[in-house]
């Protein structure tokens, strides 16, 4: 398969057969990351999706991210997908720049992570498909200066939080309540255990970002090590026959009964930075 001509393809391949879980968890770990930019975590904590409804938000945006893989660009759930993710975005003052970074991480973050430990490294035509897929939907997010390769990309986060990480009370509140959901779909018990295997995880910009203490060397290499066995324990199983969607993960649980792509999201906040979306034009892409 040729990574440009057959992007999505490979990249559902990817993401539905070959690494699932840990797709589920890589682009749990993108869009915490975006926290620790100010204007980004100021944003969310103004909107409080994530502060008072963090399931349904987690669960909003794995829907709507995922239905453009499963279905792909040009169906009706697609299309559906990417109509409410534009109008959500066009209702708040946000800028080119913050809406590319957020797109680079579902970029990056999935194969640093998957390389790491998945239970193989992912493939240069998967690196290049994956660039290729998330470049094609920013251009239907109207974002500009999208960058042209994986390396591009990888680029253009690292200098974005380099320049841009740093710490705020907003990101710190949809922090903490991203924690907090995680650790609920689990016994309640485990909480503690799971929020410092969690912070185990973060490198060390995200905790000074968060101003949360570092776990110590034991625990790191602990936690780290065990997600790695993981990974080697899957490359021993037989070949997923079947595919695995972000609407299949057990920690999607707000829509126990269905939903309707067309009612997932945001609806506007009054008086939280709104329209017009400083820098992006999405009235000629949905």
């Amino acid at each position: 398969m040729d990574p440009h001509a057959d992007a999505s393809e490979i990249y559902r391949l990817s993401s539905a057969y070959e690494f699932p879980w840990d797709f589920a968890r890589a682009l749990e770990l993108a869009l915490y990351r975006t926290y620790a930019v100010p204007s980004i975590g100021r944003l969310l904590a103004e909107t409080a999706e994530f502060t008072e409804r963090p399931q349904k938000r987690y669960d909003d945006t794995a829907l709507l991210l995922d239905a453009v893989v499963e279905h792909g660009f040009d169906s009706e759930q697609g299309r559906t997908a990417i109509r409410r993710i534009n109008r959500m975005h066009r209702s708040y003052d946000i800028s080119n720049e913050d809406m590319r970074y957020v797109l680079c991480t579902f970029v990056v973050i999935p194969k640093r992570w998957i390389d790491a430990y998945g239970w193989r490294r992912m493939s240069r035509h998967e690196a290049v498909a994956s660039a290729v897929h998330y470049r094609t939907l920013g251009r239907h997010m109207g974002i500009r200066d999208l960058p042209g390769s994986y390396e591009e990309f990888e680029t253009c986060l690292d200098a974005y939080e380099k320049a841009h990480f740093a710490p705020d009370e907003g990101g710190r509140r949809v922090s903490d309540a991203t924690l907090d959901l995680m650790a609920s779909w689990y016994p309640r018990p485990l909480a503690p255990l799971l929020r410092t295997g969690t912070l185990a995880l973060l490198d060390d910009s995200l905790l000074r970002a968060f101003g949360y203490a570092p776990p110590s060397p034991v625990t790191r290499a602990v936690v780290r090590r065990a997600v790695r066995l993981r990974g080697r324990a899957v490359r021993l199983l037989p070949p997923r026959r079947a595919p695995h969607h972000a609407r299949q993960n057990r920690e999607i649980k707000g829509y126990p009964n269905g939903y309707r792509l067309a009612e997932l999201g945001t609806r506007p906040v009054p008086g939280v930075r709104g329209c017009p979306v400083r820098g992006i034009d999405t009235s000629a892409v949905e």
